[in-house]
């Protein structure tokens, strides 16, 4: 008998414990996948798709060189490239966090700044480990957007505080995505595609606050248009 939950595909990562608590607090069943996989036959049996964090997209995907210090990851980057390419394709609703975020921008044609600290003129530090809950800075949000109706308690969403832990950031958005979210510094926080029933992407790791629930609301919003899916 089939389970009554949507499954939820969650991309394989080093720290993937609070991913799946996060999946499974807003009603869904994670699968965690295999960079081994076939993407097309991984849409065939999951309702959504949850693309974690990690090391760096290869910038030859964009067009880039390296620099130095990108750290890239060719397996992740083998499978979930063309994951990401397919789910779009096939509307599956999509959640995507850090190197998720990324990884979707550049496989739908976008670009990523590989180093924020060298290459923007900025004074927010992007990148603090320690605790992984610390509200690093806060991050506005597009009014009307799926993320902010996502964040919505009783009244509308217009900023949020986030963590940070990275040193990339999404550089010019993939046609068909919108920028939905800034840090005061103007770095792309999220991106998301109005066509899509779901797919969202955000910079910061809302599965770190699942005990606390301050993104329950993110996660909520991807499970309920995955539990559709499934239906």
């Amino acid at each position: 008998m089939s389970s009554s939950k949507p499954r939820i595909g969650v991309t394989d990562c080093s720290k993937i414990d609070d991913y799946l608590q996060s999946v499974r607090r807003a009603g869904a069943e994670p699968v965690v996948l295999s960079n081994e996989d076939d993407p097309a036959t991984v849409l065939d049996q999951v309702d959504g798709v949850l693309m974690t964090g990690g090391l760096d997209v290869d910038p030859a995907l964009f067009g880039e060189p390296p620099h130095p210090t990108t750290n890239v990851a060719p397996d992740r980057d083998r499978f979930e490239i063309p994951l990401a390419q397919e789910a779009v394709r096939r509307d599956v609703p999509l959640l995507a966090i850090c190197r998720g975020v990324q990884v979707l921008n550049v496989a739908q044609g976008g670009t990523l700044v590989q180093d924020i600290p060298s290459l923007l003129a900025t004074e927010l530090n992007h990148s603090i480990d320690v605790p992984k809950d610390h509200q690093a800075h806060a991050v506005s949000l597009a009014p009307g957007s799926t993320l902010a109706s996502a964040l919505a308690g009783a009244a509308p969403a217009e900023t949020c505080t986030v963590n940070s832990r990275h040193h990339q950031a999404v550089g010019k958005v993939a046609d068909d995505f919108v920028a939905s979210a800034h840090s005061p510094d103007g770095v792309v926080e999220a991106i998301e595609r109005p066509a899509s029933t779901f797919c969202v992407g955000v910079q910061w790791h809302p599965e770190n606050f699942w005990r606390t629930g301050e993104f329950a609301g993110l996660f909520e919003a991807f499970v309920d248009a995955a539990a559709k899916r499934h239906r």
